[in-house]
């Protein structure tokens, strides 16, 4: 496989074992098992074992036995942006691709300047960010879709509140901000 067939998968806010998130994001489980069990499901439904995840925060709030558990059943290698609740996380790291507090990444791209499309992965959301006068996606999590979205921003919260309870595939973020009525500042003269 080479790198450009790789299927690229974005999420954040999967907050495995927590049962409060369930009352705070009105999320339709009634156990934390059960939202766990069908996070894991849908992931799974899309995720294939070599494709790439990047969990963009908030993985697990659970003990790290019961968050490596987890891990060893989801498809994919799990690239993790920290949020803030993810101490259970760093604690079972080894399991990760890696974990840093945000990345930038570069994806081959036929449609995108010289071949390439550039991310800004973030757990949380920014207004400007490096690129984005360039057009630079900006990926984030952290607040559950209650953040209006901007029509005019190539920025998207990939948090699985926001899309059925299970990452989305580049070809989904593509497909979504490049319907938005974004215009390079550079281009206005």
């Amino acid at each position: 496989m080479t790198h450009s067939d790789m299927n690229y998968w974005f999420t954040a806010d999967t907050h495995f074992g927590h049962k409060n998130i369930i009352k705070f994001t009105d999320r339709p489980f009634h156990s934390a098992e059960e939202m766990d069990e069908a996070l894991i499901a849908n992931w799974n439904a899309r995720v294939a074992p070599d494709d790439e995840v990047y969990h963009l925060g908030d993985f697990a709030l659970n003990s790290p036995a019961r968050c490596r558990r987890i891990i060893a059943r989801l498809n994919g290698k799990i690239h993790l942006i920290r949020g803030n609740h993810d101490k259970t996380a760093d604690a079972c790291e080894d399991l990760f691709v890696w974990i840093k507090d945000y990345h930038e990444l570069q994806i081959p791209d036929p449609d995108a300047h010289r071949g390439t499309r550039h991310l800004m992965l973030l757990h949380y959301a920014m207004r400007v960010w490096n690129g984005s006068h360039h057009g630079t996606y900006h990926l984030f999590g952290h607040s559950h879709g209650t953040l209006e979205d901007d029509p005019t921003s190539r920025s998207i919260d990939v948090g699985v509140d926001v899309h059925g309870f299970a990452p989305i595939s580049y070809a989904e973020v593509k497909t979504l901000l490049e319907a938005k009525s974004w215009v390079s500042p550079l281009s206005q003269s």
